[in-house]
């Protein structure tokens, strides 16, 4: 599997943030699997439910981040959304969850990469214009 050339660098970039942010939506799939085998039921809930539904989540963040890595264009828009969402969620850890540890982390790499996704290059690109190689 071979990244595109015509991609920017700012597509890259946020294709590899993306990835990463798969990457750990996939670790807490596994952990939250982990859990309802070991028979850890916090709530009383259904985590097996609850571990299939983070799996399909977790299956669109890594489509997008592998799309913008591979310099797909279809990929952009998910993931810009997909940060605005992830930026809610870490306002909510910061503040009324009262875990910013978790939250703050996460709003930095949500900025990057929207900041990555919202560059004049990208934008170019993403229109099928010359970005001039950024």
């Amino acid at each position: 599997m071979r990244l595109s050339s015509t991609a920017p660098r700012t597509v890259l970039g946020a294709g590899a943030l993306v990835g990463l942010q798969g990457l750990t939506a996939l670790g807490f799939t596994v952990l939250l699997l982990v859990r309802g085998l070991a028979g850890d039921a916090v709530t009383g809930g259904n985590v097996y439910g609850e571990a299939a539904y983070f799996a399909v989540l977790t299956a669109g963040v890594l489509a997008c981040g592998i799309g913008l890595l591979l310099g797909k264009h279809w990929a952009r828009s998910p993931s810009i959304v997909l940060q605005v969402l992830l930026l809610g969620v870490s306002w909510y850890a910061i503040g009324p969850s009262g875990r910013p540890e978790i939250g703050a982390p996460v709003a930095v790499v949500c900025l990057v990469v929207l900041v990555l996704l919202l560059r004049p290059a990208t934008n170019a690109w993403a229109q099928g214009e010359d970005y001039r190689g950024e």
